[in-house]
């Protein structure tokens, strides 16, 4: 059997390498010593192969950049990580996008189209995740496009996330309120958390329970924003850090939500698995794919624009849930398996690795 890597630029990213690597196991690269530290934190225990190392953690080892195509095996890229202009000789290379947004497919840029077509394979989430890569003009070969689905939907759906648990985790006290999740994307999207993060704390949580949960590149913010929720005595406001990849997973979030406000993260895409309302903070971002509405949250969402009572809209969609068929066909529109999809990838992956 050829050995099976994971690559991704960011810890996070490997979220989405985990539900794979639970089934074949794997090796995961990550490119310096920070990356290896990050890694081993992050992962503490959560070996599944009788791995022996420092914190039980899956085997990881460093190789920079400019060396993975030396790798003999199967590579699965988790970022858009490829350097097109090496050949990977030695190895097949896989990608999956680490979720499936309204942002512009690598900004719509020539290298993020020369190193998709770079790759052996793509898996691809859905309908969508490929009408993303043509619409920035690049047609590849079909027997290049995998259709594999949400590979993390199986967790939320098998019953393995236990709601009680996760509002433990959280330190929710008062559970006879609803729960709003608030999940923006970061700057590349021009994310809202720094516009909106203090404004909805301080207007929904006199009713309901506010989760905040910032990217990962806006972990520092959120820190900032409980700790001056708390001087100005704001309760039931609950910090979920997207650092820590196992116990603060998205998929944990999701459970213990009501209803979710974003703007342009790939979340709102992944987040049609719960069926609950969604309220999308607009924002000025500009490089947005144009798709047709039946692959586009947008058109089946009430928009925030910051003049709005936001408790008012967060009230008025528990209460109504009046987009929850359009959820459902939205999601079975933008990802081409809902279930079972882990075990999809796998059998693909398991037969590339044999000699």
């Amino acid at each position: 059997m050829k050995n099976l890597y994971y690559y991704a630029n960011n810890i996070y990213q490997y979220s989405y390498a985990l539900p794979v690597y639970d089934k074949l196991g794997g090796t995961f690269i990550v490119y310096d010593r920070k990356k290896w530290w990050q890694f081993k934190m992050n992962l503490k225990n959560r070996a599944r192969f009788g791995e022996k190392n420092f914190l039980n953690t899956p085997e990881v080892i460093i190789v920079p950049r400019r060396e993975v195509h030396k790798l003999e095996g199967v590579i699965f890229f988790l970022s858009n990580s490829i350097i097109s202009h090496q050949k990977y000789d030695k190895a097949v290379t896989l990608f999956h996008e680490h979720g499936t947004s309204d942002k512009l497919y690598g900004g719509g840029r020539e290298s993020a189209k020369r190193k998709l077509a770079a790759y052996d394979y793509i898996l691809l989430s859905g309908e969508k995740n490929k009408k993303r890569i043509e619409e920035i003009g690049l047609q590849l070969p079909v027997e290049k496009l995998i259709q594999i689905g949400g590979l993390r939907f199986d967790e939320f759906l098998d019953g393995t996330i236990k709601k009680e648990e996760e509002m433990d985790r959280l330190g929710i006290r008062d559970r006879t309120r609803k729960n709003i999740l608030y999940a923006p994307t970061w700057s590349f999207g021009n994310g809202t958390f720094e516009k909106y993060a203090m404004r909805f704390a301080e207007e929904i949580t006199p009713k309901h329970n506010l989760i905040i949960r910032p990217h990962y590149h806006d972990r520092a913010h959120g820190t900032y924003v409980k700790l001056m929720a708390g001087l100005k005595g704001i309760r039931h406001l609950y910090l979920s850090q997207a650092a820590n990849l196992i116990k603060s997973d998205t998929l944990r979030d999701f459970i213990v939500s009501d209803l979710m406000i974003s703007d342009v993260s790939s979340v709102i895409y992944e987040y049609l698995i719960t069926r609950n309302p969604m309220i999308i903070a607009q924002n000025d971002f500009e490089e947005r794919h144009q798709m047709p509405s039946t692959l586009n949250i947008m058109d089946h969402v009430d928009i925030y624009t910051g003049r709005e009572n936001i408790l008012e809209m967060v009230d008025e969609n528990l209460a109504s849930q009046k987009y929850r068929r359009n959820y459902d066909e939205l999601l079975h529109n933008c990802f081409y398996n809902v279930d079972g999809c882990v075990d999809i990838a796998v059998d693909f992956i398991r037969n590339l690795m044999k000699d």
